[in-house]
């Protein structure tokens, strides 16, 4: 199993030499300690994954760590060094009314005589004030006129004061002091700021209340005194040689390192996506101290003594501007909208130190490093400082890329990455397990003998040479062998790299090949869980669909194997192809078409090209089709089996399920439609079934020796709608089970008050499905199993053409006491051994649920006949067994799906679960009735094969004795 946390959202760094950890707070909605030595989870909470629990902020003060989520709803205080919970309170308590999701607006920390000891929650409509120490309300103010004006900030530094500044849009910016004691309203102040749109994200609190905002009408920075000042005063820009960039909203960002200090008065100005500059205000003068042109990223730290300044650039000076989104800033930062950003052509960048005073760069503070993937870049930079035993500065930098790839640096010339985390790997969306490669002795056997074409000769040399290299082979497998006895085994490595990926006797191991969220795409090897490469797609845009498909397997050697990514943009609609080898990660030689239209349906067929590639036919919006490869030999048999191939396709706002079948010219024509009334019912999902499946057996056994057999349509598709009117009393769950050739309606059953989500398992001649019932506020399961009946119909061959009967359709329903995240039915080679459900529950426990316990045919009062099959009696109930978990304590958060395959053993399916985390183990539905146990008595059947190879010598021996003496009588 490997844990993850997710794409970063705010991280707070400890500033001492020995400190050993970090607090992060995801987009993932978990909130997370970081080992910072290992990059290992020191502890981590989940919290629900939809907008309820999303973290809206988080402060760090000493060992406490405060958190604001739901929308501003709740407020918690946790334990930094265990993750323990100190406090947890709600910030409102009228549910009636309830505040709108975006009520919450800034969290500061007030403090007071030296000392931290409140906390300042800031929403639309009021001013809070709590103790940091137990989450206590100390007081609570409505701010005046509060729904015209919209208040974004929130300020104290240890006066005894604590100011709440709200603006109206392009009119003005008003300011409210509140005592800390008594929260009585102190001093009002509303000054006018025409040019101003929003505080956040523009302006910022230097100095001693100082409020800094860029004003671009008139390309100056206007400031105002909150203490003193009642007017704003304008510094110009050009007086300091600066100047903003067009179209792009420049950004004050201050630090204050102490709540109980004043901020410092030196600030960072954002004028463009790449252009910073290290200012200095203080008594109404601004200064610059140092101009950063060409900078990436920016960000503050402190050891509690000295501030500093930390910018990153890239290395190398010949950069192009790019139009991609821009970075966010340090710690302070969100990302911004689409903004021109310098791209860097090496992917090399280098941080520096610049002491806050003087914006003099701090000698041997230099860190350089690479990223691996071309098209990302740093998104955000989080720096660690702390002081060494000389007084000089060191420190550590976390930092986060545009493929949610989190990095910590340190200050080592040998190894800067001290380590790294594919946080990615917690939105993964599709996978796929691809064999692994043959070892090189094993395709020399392949290659051995040569081609007929070589002739008797290179035949021959071919075979000499393939033995030689054989024997090579074996005296290096010697030599190491001799070698590593030699070493402790401690020291003795068996590190998986992809030079010695090679396929083991029983096929367990896989390459498992994942698509994330972010267009990152993994390749990782199934028993260990290293990753062995990686590649980004940087074009991808968030909240793209992707298809993943095998084209070729590592069964064909020479050739590579092939996968091929379909990517669909959610907006444009418009799709792309990548094709590459899942082994190495390397892209294809081997060029995809160019996809000018929106693709509705990808279809990989079973028919291959001269180089055992599977074709892949793309059904475009105009309902032309694309062949992948298209190969003239490719083009002959599409030209052959057209009229045999099939597609539908699904307008769910709509409500159309249309069939479609091709045409010898490559057009596709209508052959049926479907069409569900979308004002009474949607349709929510399609199943179809998997086409590596294998049906072992034809028919079932009946307790009279009679065979039922089995409805093996592999064109049926299971349709799941559900209604639209959400009403608990007229809500319901419909499933038609159609045939994808012909659009006939094989059976149709309506679950009445019911709602989804639903999920559905479609294999062999069964359909499970689970619900909600809402009447009886319950999950419930529905097992839908298809036979012909004791005589098999047309058993030699299958045509969905002529079927004049409907298969008898037999269903069953069960009580299930827990919801589900995710359900799968195991798989195997051949398809001998019994199935299994593999259902996710939201614990993170994975279960396996044997099929027959979801058997239709399960009698309420046994027979003989029965109890002859060995049906189970029917019970309503579906007890969950502790000791059918498959995971045991290595339980899943929040999982997303549960994927299978088939290994070598007939008995051995692998399973991998993922969503939060990623899980990878074996399951066996029928025990491991192919594979010797472990308690298997070796010396036992060896000593009695070995006294019967005895015996036998003996006994020909005494018989060769016999026979001679009784040919001498």
């Amino acid at each position: 199993r490997q844990q993850y946390v997710g794409k970063l959202k705010f991280a707070s760094l400890e500033f001492s030499p020995g400190s050993k950890k970090l607090v992060v707070a995801t987009e993932k909605n978990v909130i997370a300690a970081l080992n910072s030595r290992t990059g290992e989870i020191l502890w981590r909470h989940v919290d629900k994954g939809t907008v309820e629990g999303a973290v809206d902020a988080m402060l760090l003060c000493g060992q406490d760590a405060i958190t604001v989520s739901n929308g501003g709803r709740i407020m918690r205080s946790w334990e930094t060094n265990i993750g323990g919970l100190n406090w947890e309170i709600t910030l409102d308590s009228g549910r009636a009314h309830p505040v709108p999701v975006l009520s919450f607006q800034a969290l500061g920390l007030v403090g007071l005589q030296e000392s931290v000891r409140y906390i300042a929650v800031l929403k639309k409509t009021t001013l809070a004030l709590h103790h940091l120490s137990s989450g206590h309300l100390k007081w609570v103010e409505h701010l005046p006129e509060s729904d015209s004006i919209h208040y974004q900030m929130v300020y104290s530094y240890g006066s005894g004061v604590v100011w709440a500044l709200g603006v109206v849009p392009f009119s003005h910016v008003n300011i409210v002091k509140f005592n800390v004691e008594d929260g009585e309203i102190v001093q009002q102040v509303r000054v006018s700021t025409p040019w101003l749109q929003s505080l956040t994200r523009a302006c910022g609190v230097v100095d001693e209340a100082v409020l800094v905002c860029p004003d671009l009408s008139s390309r100056s920075l206007q400031t105002l005194a909150l203490e003193t000042e009642w007017e704003l005063r304008q510094i110009p820009l050009q007086s300091l040689d600066l100047e903003f960039a067009s179209e792009f909203q420049p950004w004050v960002l201050p630090t204050q390192p102490n709540p109980v200090d004043p901020t410092r008065a030196q600030f960072f100005l954002q004028l463009s996506p790449s252009h910073y500059a290290l200012l200095h205000y203080h008594h109404g003068v601004l200064s610059l101290l140092k101009n950063f042109p060409q900078a990436a990223l920016v960000s503050f730290a402190t050891t509690g003594e000295k501030t500093v300044a930390a910018v990153m650039t890239c290395r190398n000076e010949a950069q192009k501007p790019s139009s991609s989104e821009d970075g966010s800033m340090g710690s302070f930062s969100e990302k911004s909208g689409p903004q021109d950003s310098l791209a860097c052509f090496n992917q090399t960048y280098t941080i520096n130190l610049y002491l806050m005073e003087t914006g003099r760069r701090l000698l041997d503070t230099t860190i350089t490093f690479s990223l691996e993937q071309n098209g990302t870049r740093p998104e955000r930079m989080y720096i660690q400082v702390f002081l060494k035993k000389d007084d000089s500065v060191g420190y550590r930098a976390l930092v986060q890329t545009e493929d949610h790839l989190l990095l910590f640096l340190q200050q080592l010339a040998g190894r800067v990455v001290l380590w790294s985390r594919e946080e990615s790997l917690a939105e993964a969306v599709c996978l796929e397990m691809v064999d692994l490669p043959l070892t090189g002795a094993q395709a020399e056997l392949e290659g051995e003998f040569g081609k007929k074409a070589d002739g008797l000769l290179g035949m021959f040399l071919k075979r000499l040479s393939s033995q030689l290299i054989l024997l090579q082979a074996w005296t290096s497998h010697l030599w190491k062998m001799f070698y590593d006895a030699r070493k402790p085994r401690s020291q003795i490595k068996n590190e998986i790299n992809i030079d010695t990926l090679a396929r083991d006797e029983f096929n367990l191991q896989k390459m498992m090949v994942m698509v994330t969220a972010s267009g990152k795409l993994f390749g990782i090897e199934s028993s260990s869980g290293t990753i062995l490469w990686k590649q980004y797609l940087p074009s991808v845009k968030p909240d793209s669909s992707f298809k993943l498909m095998v084209q070729r397997t590592t069964a064909h050697f020479p050739h590579p194997p092939q996968c091929t990514l379909l990517v669909k943009d959610k907006e444009t609609g418009m799709s792309s192809l990548y094709v590459f080898n899942p082994i190495f990660g390397k892209w294809s030689q081997v060029a995809p078409p160019v996809l000018k239209r929106p693709i509705l349906q990808s279809l990989l067929l079973p028919i291959m090209d001269q180089d055992y590639a599977k074709v892949l036919l793309l059904i475009d919006d105009e309902y032309k089709v694309t062949a992948f490869p298209a190969t003239r030999n490719v083009l002959r048999q599409l030209h052959e089996l057209a009229p045999s191939i099939f597609f539908y396709l699904v307008d769910a706002d709509q409500g159309r399920l249309c069939g479609y079948r091709l045409r010898k010219d490559l057009t596709t024509e209508l052959s049926w439609e479907l069409t569900i009334p979308p004002e009474v019912q949607r349709i929510v999902q399609v199943k179809g079934k998997r086409s590596s499946e294998h049906v072992h057996s034809q028919g079932r056994v009946m307790g009279d020796r009679s065979v039922l057999y089995k409805s093996l349509n592999p064109n049926l598709l299971a349709v799941v709608t559900e209604s639209t009117d959400v009403h608990h009393e007229r809500t319901f769950i419909g499933i038609f089970l159609v045939d994808g050739v012909t659009g006939r309606i094989i059976h149709s059953s309506v679950q009445r008050k019911a709602k989804g989500p639903v999920h559905i398992v479609h294999a062999e001649n069964w359909v499970v499905y689970q619900y909600w019932n809402t009447k009886a506020r319950r999950n419930e399961f529905t097992a839908l199993e298809l036979y012909e009946g004791t005589e098999q119909y047309n058993a030699t061959a299958f045509s969905s053409l002529d079927r004049p009967q409907l298969p008898q359709v037999l269903q069953q329903s069960y009580i299930f006491p827990s919801a589900i995240s995710a359900m799968e039915a195991t798989i195997t080679e051949r398809g001998i051994t019994s199935r299994h459900l593999l259902i996710g529950l939201p614990s993170g426990a994975i279960l396996s649920l044997p099929k027959a316990l979801l058997d239709p045919r399960r009698p309420e009062i046994p027979t003989e006949q029965s109890r002859e099959e060995n049906l189970i009696p029917y019970s309503p109930d579906v007890q969950i067994h502790a000791e059918r978990f498959i995971n045991y304590n290595q339980t899943v958060s929040r999982m997303r799906g549960i994927y299978t395959a088939p290994s070598g053993l007939e008995s051995t399916c692998l399973v991998v679960a993922y969503g939060l985390d990623i899980y990878q183990t074996r399951v066996y539905p029928s025990k491991q009735f192919d594979v010797l146990k472990d308690d298997y008595d070796y010396v036992l059947i060896s000593s009695v094969l070995f006294g019967l190879v005895f015996a036998t010598m003996i006994t020909k021996r005494l018989a060769q004795v016999k026979l001679l003496n009784r040919a001498w009588r």
